[in-house]
This record gives C-alpha cells, structure tokens and sequence, in this order.
C-alpha cells in the first residue's frame, strides 16, 4: 500500500482525469489546470455537461434513497465513485437507514487519499474504499467481501464508469461478473453517457478527450445500455435521461447522460 506522500507523487497533473474534471463540473476544488482546461475546452461546445454532471448526482441521490427506502437495500458497491462530494452515497443511504453498509471502488490516487480522510460511517453502518480497478471485478468482489454479505441483496452502482471501458464485450463481462455475485433482490443502477441529445457536440466531446492522452472513453446508445439490464426487471421509467428517472419535481432537461435501475429478481 502506498503511503499519502507516495500517492500524491504517483499523481500525473498534466493530464486531465476523469474524477478531478468531474469534481470542477460539480463546483469542486480537488482539480489541476489540465483537468480545468480540458472542461473548458469541451463546454465551449457541450455547455451542457455542468449540467449532466448535476443531474447525475441528482440521479445518484434519488436512486439510493429510494433503494435504501422504499426497496430496503442495506449495502451498496459504488464503482468508479470518484473524488468525494456532497451527497455522497453512503451519505445518503445512512440518512435513510443508519445500517447501511457501502463500499466505495476507484483507482486514482487522488480519489484514494479523500476517501480516507473524508468518507466516515455512521457507527451503526460501515463505510469502507478498496482501490481497485472495475476491469478486475473478482478482485473488487473479494476485496469488498470484508464488508458486505453477498448473501443479502447489494446494489451495484456504475455510475459514469462504463464509459471509460470502451470495448463493448469486456463492458458486459465485468457487468455479468458483478451482477452474478450478487442475489435475487439486489439492484443494478447504471449511468453513461450517450449521442441521444446533443450527438455532434457529444462526438466532438469525446474525440477531444480521447485525443488529450487520458483514458479513452466511450458512447452507447440506449439499446447498447439495455443490454447490461438483460435479465432483470427495470424499474420505471427505465433508461431515460438522468434528469426524468423519478424527477420529482426537479429540473427535467435532457441531457446526454442516460441512466437506469434494474432489479435482480431471478
């Protein structure tokens, strides 16, 4: 395990991370001027992405509260969960049910560091970070399997992370993986962006951030999507635009970034 000081060092600024130009998106500190930059350069033609950065942690917060709710879910698995902020899901989820048992997954140094430092538990829950790599979900899963009973239903969160395995079969494969390991009435919550709104300024979007030298990312059309929901039963709306999944009484506005959740219920 590397030390704090280690990590920090491990961190290369000059090239823009997904998380870090997340967390400018959302009003956040935690970035460097490439990530600054690279967000820039894309809303200068995708303005729309500060707002599907907030939508989608609108997303998030809706999705968790209704599973820790209404669905009675107690342990969650968020991949690729990215730099700390407010809302956080073990946050919400505890808020709801104290007990609630989460597990954060990332691999970015920078990520690392905050978590240890910021994601602190309910005493009646647990909150735990494995740094770990979604591409090698047998080892999330039994690293994750320290804090949470696959025997009970967990909810897999993938939210933003998909995107960045950009080929198709090894997408579907680490989905099957992680959504194998876990037993009938547990929950799949994916979101990813897609060309459904906005697919020029998306396109440029993306071959702009392929060409930057950080980790290619990919889009996916909603039939692409449903696929990693085969065999499980959506819950209403189904895939839509992040901003429609049980808006209740939020903005609505589409934006590129479809989200969905499913239950395993066979």
């Amino acid at each position: 395990m590397l030390s704090g000081v280690d990590e920090l060092t491990a961190l290369d600024t000059s090239v823009a991370h997904s998380a870090r130009l997340w967390n400018y998106l959302l009003g956040g500190t935690d970035n460097f001027p490439a990530d600054r930059a690279a967000a820039e350069q894309v809303l200068a033609f995708l303005p729309e992405l500060v707002q599907s950065a907030r939508f989608n942690r609108e997303f998030l917060g809706r999705a968790v509260r209704h599973l820790a709710g209404e669905a009675g879910v107690r342990q969650f698995l968020d991949l690729g969960s990215g730099l700390p902020t407010a809302a956080n899901t073990h946050e919400v989820a505890q808020s709801v049910a104290p007990d609630c048992r989460v597990v954060y997954v990332d691999h970015d140094p920078m990520v690392l560091l905050h978590a240890r430092a910021l994601l602190t538990s309910d005493p009646a829950g647990a909150t735990d970070y494995l740094e770990a790599d979604v591409r090698d979900p047998v080892s999330v899963l039994a690293a994750a399997d320290r804090t949470l009973d696959f025997d009970r239903p967990v909810a897999v969160m993938l939210l933003g992370i998909l995107n960045f395995v950009v080929d198709d079969d090894q997408a579907r494969q680490i989905v099957t993986a992680l959504t194998a390991a876990v037993p009938v009435g547990s929950y799949l919550v994916v979101s990813h962006p897609t060309r459904e709104v906005n697919p020029e300024a998306v396109d440029r979007a993306v071959a702009m951030w392929n060409d930057s030298g950080a980790a290619p990312m990919a889009v996916r059309d909603p039939a692409d999507l449903a696929r990693f929901f085969e065999g499980w039963q959506l819950l209403e709306p189904g895939l839509v635009t992040c901003s429609q999944w049980r808006p209740g009484g939020n903005d609505e506005t589409p934006v590129s970034e479809y989200a969905a959740v499913a239950r395993k219920s066979a």
